[in-house]
């Protein structure tokens, strides 16, 4: 796998796939590395005062075979965010992301998350510490707004300062949040997406770099955003249906250097990791989970997960529980063939 920043393959553009808690752990990571080799990668997102107080080669360690990989932190301390982005790059990662989107209670409680986009002067100052502190992107992802704030002056008037910090680049997920009254799942569907306000934005702030996210759910959708912006990140549908990242390098990147892989084959090199990961005492379903929709639209895809749900978190289940499941699957993608013979 290469280490190449996306943002130096052909076109200039950059596919990421979101940062999603208890989604985008390493074993994650490692998965979706195996079907694209540049897109850009995020952890879950690790609050600042976890990395000073806990188990940092935990909560921080990762396999460079998934670079190019970025760090989500939390926080709205400068300082704490600053030691935070020093263990992030001392650790090896490309660029250390601000989360001021995340609208969960907890989030809220401990003043981080999209909470924070009613105070863009806090922001600025966080952001400026985390940058004289590494010498790796800093990055922020977040809303077009929250609750009451104006989609228009409000949203500006965050971008404006926070990038007096020397930001440039923004992730945003093109709708509010409404902290008070939904959910974090209804905050995820129910405020109307509004991509002409993100696309608004890189038209009147060229030179910033601008990536949208927020129910895109295909590589069609990412690259009619294209045009309008810099960069597309995927959440979910990269998760439940993640062999929509094989194409990613052929056409985001421009990449033909390789030819096309099949799940199979994603299975087959997932195995050597697999086998590191169980003789440290990981359990299989602790990797397995990441991988249920490989199949999905596929025949068999359906006992592919019913195999590995229901085998893979029994004590001991190694990679004969993974090859089960793939023979499964290669028996059925083979009996179209074999009837019309």
């Amino acid at each position: 796998m290469t280490n190449n920043s996306p943002r130096s393959v052909a076109r200039g553009k950059v596919f990421a796939v979101a940062p999603m808690m208890d989604w985008t752990d390493r074993h994650c990571r490692m998965f979706h590395r195996q079907i694209t080799r540049h897109a850009l990668l995020y952890t879950e997102m690790v609050t600042a005062m976890a990395i000073r107080h806990g188990d940092r080669q935990r909560l921080l360690g990762f396999d460079q075979r998934e670079q190019p990989l970025a760090l989500q932190i939390g926080g709205s301390e400068p300082a704490s965010l600053a030691e935070a982005s020093r263990w992030g790059e001392d650790f090896g990662y490309g660029e250390i992301n601000l989360n001021v989107g995340c609208p969960s209670d907890r989030v809220q409680e401990g003043r981080f998350g999209a909470c924070l986009m009613a105070e863009p002067a806090l922001v600025r100052d966080c952001i400026g510490a985390m940058r004289d502190a590494v010498s790796v992107p800093v990055t922020v992802k977040c809303r077009i707004g929250i609750d009451d704030q104006d989609d228009e002056e409000d949203f500006d008037r965050f971008i404006e300062t926070v990038s007096q910090s020397g930001c440039t680049t923004f992730i945003v997920h093109a709708r509010k949040a409404w902290l008070k009254g939904l959910s974090p799942k209804e905050n995820r569907d129910i405020p109307p997406l509004n991509y002409h306000r993100v696309y608004r934005l890189k038209q009147n702030r060229p030179g910033l770099n601008i990536i949208i996210n927020g129910g895109i759910n295909t590589l069609d959708e990412a690259e009619a955003h294209l045009p309008h912006v810099d960069g597309v990140m995927l959440g979910r549908a990269a998760y439940h249906t993640p062999w929509i990242l094989n194409e990613v390098d052929r056409r985001i990147y421009g990449c033909t250097d390789e030819p096309a892989a099949s799940p199979l084959e994603i299975v087959e090199r997932m195995k050597p990791y697999i086998s590191e990961q169980l003789a440290r005492g990981v359990w299989l379903q602790h990797i397995t989970r990441h991988m249920m929709g490989l199949f999905s639209g596929l025949p068999g895809g359906r006992l592919w997960r019913r195999v590995l749900s229901e085998q893979a978190c029994r004590p001991g289940a190694g990679l004969d529980v993974l090859e089960r499941a793939a023979a499964e699957i290669a028996s059925r993608l083979q009996a179209p063939a074999l009837a019309a013979e």
